[in-house]
């Protein structure tokens, strides 16, 4: 199969006909190739995109706009078992996460802004001699970069605010994860979309993200990826002043306390540490347990790992997929040595399991729990973005904390306790800008959603992405 670029309703081939191959990373069979963008493709759609906007998108009511969102969800919803296949295919996770979870939660973007955009409410400010009131203007073209673990999900978790707002896209998904994104375009055609309101532009981060980002008809970015990346990105950005939102790494904190439910923790708790293999920036992968039942709940844990099950992603079965691609996994491997040759005890996992054909030479790895390593060695202090998870004790409130905020991120962190009193205190000085208690990735879209220090830069989510995505204008009349 061969992908193209999607650009004003039609699909391109790169200008340089060069193509870069889309692996599926269980098999490392070929499932398509793609075109291997630069910067006159770029170019081509940021002017597409610009002609949409100025045309006729920017005009339509916000119930139009709506609509238009309602209709993509329903014809989503038709498509579910097509779409969860591709993302499978493309990802290596298994086909009823997401199928469960992908491309519903895809779906929910849709309808979620639809009816944001028809609730929205702006500022109305009496004065004696005058009205003030607050609009929204869209920006005009924003520039989307998504990452390749939950490739559908943050893409429409982005698309569907920008377009609510009366602006018009170019994404750049990731190389590694290009199906959905192509298929999306296609769904838009087929609903009559007007031309260029959507468009993508497949390729590599230096060759097609970069210039996107750098392009001076993009007025705003939305990045999520990895912090090196995120940096990388805002100093592109910062001479354009373009408004800017980074979602980047996380290295998150579980916090365990004696008085939890102990089964209900433990299930969470390993969910929280190994969800999508692992490759979530959200994911639990430092879990901190109070000494007093430290022995207890370790054990608890490993036996509740041991019982993962890796495998063919097509068995409603199996919990665990295939990592991305074999490069990562050498990067995550890495991590794992050099925790044991910094005297950690690997618990559980750690090794490649042998799998039968066609997944012989898929990216595959156990699930790891890591022990008895310094709370700032390498593990346990940079993301690393596997299935892997490393545990350590405390003995008060004080020190989970000082451990939970001596990383340079600050994403999340989850805290399970029954006493509500402590609950409160030690998620409020997390310093994160989400945490959960007693639960993990319980989402409220309404909620925002964005890190601290090394985790990103401002918000997303309900009203907030519907401000990032527009500019807001004050009118004073003045009434004597």
């Amino acid at each position: 199969m061969q992908l193209l670029n999607m650009v004003g309703g039609e699909s391109l081939s790169s200008h340089s006909g060069e193509t870069l191959e889309n692996l599926n990373p269980a098999t490392t069979q070929k499932i398509s190739d793609i075109p291997r963008s630069g910067l006159s493709d770029v170019d081509h759609a940021v002017n597409v995109a610009q002609f949409a906007f100025q045309s006729h998108w920017r005009d339509l009511s916000p119930k139009i706009r709506a609509d238009f969102l309602d209709a993509v969800a329903d014809r989503l919803a038709e498509r579910l078992d097509e779409f969860a296949l591709a993302e499978s295919m493309d990802t290596g996770k298994p086909f009823h996460l997401a199928r469960a979870v992908d491309i519903p939660r895809s779906i929910a973007n849709f309808r979620f802004f639809a009816g944001a955009i028809r609730h929205d409410e702006t500022g109305c400010h009496m004065m004696a001699d005058a009205l003030n009131y607050t609009i929204r203007k869209p920006l005009g073209v924003v520039a989307l970069i998504t990452p390749w673990n939950l490739p559908l999900y943050l893409l429409t978790w982005k698309l569907a605010p920008a377009l609510a707002m009366g602006n018009t896209v170019v994404v750049k998904p990731s190389e590694m994860t290009p199906t959905t994104a192509t298929m999306l375009a296609e769904l838009f055609n087929e609903l009559d979309a007007p031309p260029g309101i959507f468009n993508v532009i497949h390729g590599l981060g230096p060759e097609a993200g970069a210039p996107l980002i750098d392009h001076p008809g993009v007025k705003a970015i939305s990045f999520t990826g990895g912090t090196a990346t995120g940096a990388k990105v805002a100093m592109a950005a910062a001479p354009h002043f373009k408004k800017l939102s980074l979602e980047l790494g996380g290295k998150n904190a579980s916090i365990v306390f004696a008085d939890c439910d102990f089964e209900k923790t433990v299930t969470g708790v390993a969910r929280a540490a190994f969800l999508n293999q692992g490759q979530v920036c959200l994911c639990g992968s430092r879990i901190l347990v109070e000494r007093s039942f430290y022995t207890k709940f370790v054990d608890a844990l490993v036996d509740n790992v041991n019982l993962m099950r890796v495998g063919d992603p097509m068995n409603p079965e199996v919990d665990m997929g295939a990592l991305i691609s074999h490069a990562h996994r050498r990067k995550v491997e890495g991590y794992i040595q050099q925790a044991t040759d910094d005297g950690g005890a690997i618990l559980c996992g750690g090794e490649r399991p042998v799998m039968p054909e066609p997944f012989t030479y898929g990216a595959w790895l156990r699930p790891t729990l890591i022990a008895d390593i310094h709370t700032q060695s390498a593990v346990s202090c940079e993301e690393i973005f596997g299935p892997v998870a490393v545990i350590h004790p405390f003995d008060t409130v004080e020190e989970a904390l000082e451990i939970a905020n001596s990383v340079e991120y600050g994403l999340s962190g989850t805290v399970w306790t029954t006493n509500v009193t402590r609950a409160h205190h030690v998620a409020s000085s997390m310093d994160t800008g989400m945490v959960w208690v007693n639960t993990w990735l319980h989402r409220d879209l309404r909620v925002p959603f964005g890190g601290v220090k090394n985790s990103g830069v401002g918000r997303e989510g309900g009203k907030h992405s519907l401000a990032f995505f527009s500019e807001m204008q004050n009118i004073c009349i003045y009434t004597g």
